[in-house]
């Protein structure tokens, strides 16, 4: 989580089971035919199909990706007429595939060859419609909502008589005013003033009513492609790639939902009541929704950076890492070494050369970039990047461990056939690196240089394990309700015209949090996080902060730690790294169930091992929320 804060997770992952990028976080979709693609497949056996498929995909995916890269680390006119016609491209190819493997779906076929035709027509983030007109308009779109959502600016002009939006350039009149989504970021993240952050909030918010419109028509365009492939709604394509019947991966995301939503409300209780003492009980009143735009970033989806108002214990046991990567003087680069480290304490590789010469690891000062982290396998071999704007500061230090984590799976399952190389399934690959984040205990930064003493007590414990939930258990909701909102819009339970109303409806049911303002259907909040603008599915980040945990624990086990689960890190275990490699090394070669049997044990998602994480934590809370009315 923007790794994916996806916020903090974002990837790009070999075009191959969705044509775009998978994120973690990041990336926007697809592209265009000139002509219509008549489904008349050669006559070959379902096995060389395959092949072909595998050998086009691999083509494909080099030169897709490639004009994906230029134009998010270059974000101009022309780069994104590059992008959208390589985009239009790709989903040729993949219509094309998609037509021929119509041919194969009463074939009978062994249990690789299922699992590859599998990948290649089910859980797709986007499918080509049939009219090659169609698929062009698509693909503008897409390039088009990107595009506003990378180079936006808030232009707040006293002269103005509104606050607009522009994509100011440096030398514009104004430029002073002008904040883009970092800048504002740092507001949400540092500013404790009530009408700063109200004006950081709703200036950001202010920019995704440029697209609502055409997100709409994105939707329909989206669904047409989808129906063309038999299923209901791009939703139900979605839903299809987790290896099970889509109504029962439904009831697994609700199930999950219902173990940890106890811990969750026990949080959300502790910090409505620690912010109304600092915002008072008229802004921030104990039996109502938190105002949005005082859980110190942008989208209310983790709360690490409102730590020092909330801290239990003030001051005990809290390792500075912003402060030491600060004094040390560590740049992008040296951060990015120190999570290469970790990866190579396990016996992993280190990274090729080329990663270090063609990442974008700090934001260029002479042009448009979208910083969103995100990490990027070019040609499905060695040619793996990063890009993230990298500040020396505690959340990019975690997120760069993230990313790295889908750099180290891109390098484990290089050598599979294309249509095998992803997740197990798409929230493994989010996982892996916050199973990695789960080890920067402080014990662990210690032996990195990072802060020079460790205090043990309980006092301690609890305040380790109250920045760690504002992160991950403040997570959760966030993290199933993008996609509840987004699989109503595309079945069309939501309507364009209930856009804002049902977004909101969902964050107030889930997270327990309200707008700050009056909100409207002229609004499009939900356009306000990128996921949204890059039609880039969310449940995959709220799976993976189920499956870390359950990841951590066997991976703790492997190394023999003995202990309580939170106070593991796996750093320097080369057991630990023998494990992680092999459930690495398998990406979409199987169904998820058997590799995650293999790598832990069990079948079954399970969300035990984070409420046993974070055990000491629930028991204070607990004791902390006594007497108080909690929920909403």
């Amino acid at each position: 989580m923007n790794s994916f804060t996806f916020s903090k997770s974002c990837l790009f992952l070999s075009f191959v089971t969705s044509a775009l990028l998978l994120s973690g976080c990041e990336k926007k979709e697809e592209a265009p035919p000139q002509t219509h693609i008549v489904a008349v497949a050669p006559k070959m056996s379902v096995n060389e199909f395959i092949d072909e498929a595998n050998k086009k995909l691999d083509v494909a995916t080099l030169e897709n990706n490639t004009a994906q890269w230029v134009y998010e680390t270059f974000i101009t006119d022309d780069s994104a007429i590059i992008s959208a016609k390589s985009s239009e491209r790709f989903l040729t190819t993949q219509k094309e595939l998609l037509a021929q493997a119509r041919e194969y779906q009463q074939t009978p076929m062994d249990p690789p060859t299922a699992k590859a035709y599998t990948n290649l027509t089910k859980g797709l983030d986007l499918l080509p419609p049939d009219k090659s007109e169609e698929i062009s308009e698509l693909a503008a779109l897409g390039t088009k909502m990107s595009g506003i959502y990378g180079a936006a600016k808030y232009c707040k002009d006293e002269a103005a008589k509104d606050n607009a939006i522009k994509k100011a350039s440096p030398d514009e009149k104004g430029e002073k005013n002008c904040r883009d989504l970092t800048a504002l970021s740092e507001v949400m993240a540092k500013s404790r003033n009530y009408d700063e952050l109200l004006d950081a909030w709703t200036g950001w918010h202010s920019i995704s009513p440029q697209y609502r419109n055409d997100y709409a028509r994105y939707i329909e365009l989206a669904n047409t492609g989808a129906r063309a492939y038999g299923f209901s709604d791009l939703g139900a394509s979605w839903r299809s790639g987790y290896d099970m019947p889509a109504a029962d991966f439904e009831k697994d995301v609700e199930r999950l939902w219902t173990q940890v939503e106890p811990l969750y409300k026990s949080l959300h209780c502790k910090i409505r009541s620690d912010l109304s003492k600092h915002y008072g009980a008229d802004k921030v009143p104990l039996d109502k929704p938190i105002p949005a735009h005082l859980l110190g970033d942008m989208w209310s989806q983790q709360w690490g950076n409102v730590y020092k108002l909330v801290e239990p214990y003030p001051g005990i046991g809290s390792p500075d890492i912003t402060g030491a990567l600060v004094k040390q003087k560590k740049d992008a680069v040296a951060i990015t070494k120190i999570a290469e480290n970790f990866f190579v304490s396990l016996g992993l590789q280190s990274l090729p050369e080329s990663f270090w010469q063609k990442s974008m690891l700090i934001k260029p000062r002479d042009r448009d970039v979208v910083c969103h982290a995100s990490a990027w396998t070019m040609d499905a071999k060695m040619d793996v990047r990063i890009k993230q704007c990298i500040q020396p500061n505690e959340e990019e230090f975690l997120t760069i461990h993230h990313e790295l984590g889908h750099v180290y799976y891109f390098l484990a399952y290089n050598n599979l056939p294309m249509l095998f190389q992803d997740g197990a399934h798409d929230g493994f690959h989010e996982a892996i690196g916050d199973t990695i984040m789960l080890s920067i205990t402080p014990e662990y930064l210690k032996k990195v240089g990072l802060t020079d003493k460790v205090v043990s007590s309980e006092q301690a414990t609890i305040n380790q394990q109250m920045r760690m939930a504002l992160e991950k258990i403040a997570f959760l909701p966030f993290g199933k309700l993008i996609d509840q909102w987004r699989w109503k819009v595309y079945s069309g339970e939501i309507k364009p015209e209930d856009y804002n109303k049902s977004w909101w409806q969902l964050r107030t049911q889930y997270q327990g949090i309200v707008a700050p303002v009056a909100r409207s259907e002229n609004d499009f909040d939900a356009g306000a996080k990128y996921h949204i603008a890059a039609n880039v599915s969310y449940t995959r980040y709220f799976l993976a902060h189920i499956l870390q945990f359950q990841f951590h624990k066997a991976l703790c086990d492997a190394a023999g730690f003995k202990g309580p689960l939170y106070q593991c890190s796996i750093y320097d275990s080369k057991a630990a790294g023998e494990k992680l490699q092999k459930l690495l090394a398998a990406g979409a070669s199987r169904p998820w169930q058997d590799t995650l049997e293999s790598a832990i044990g069990t079948r079954q998602m399970d969300a035990s091992a984070i409420l046993d994480y974070f055990a000491p934590l629930s028991a204070w809370l607990d004791e902390q929320n006594k007497g108080k009315t909690c929920g909403w």
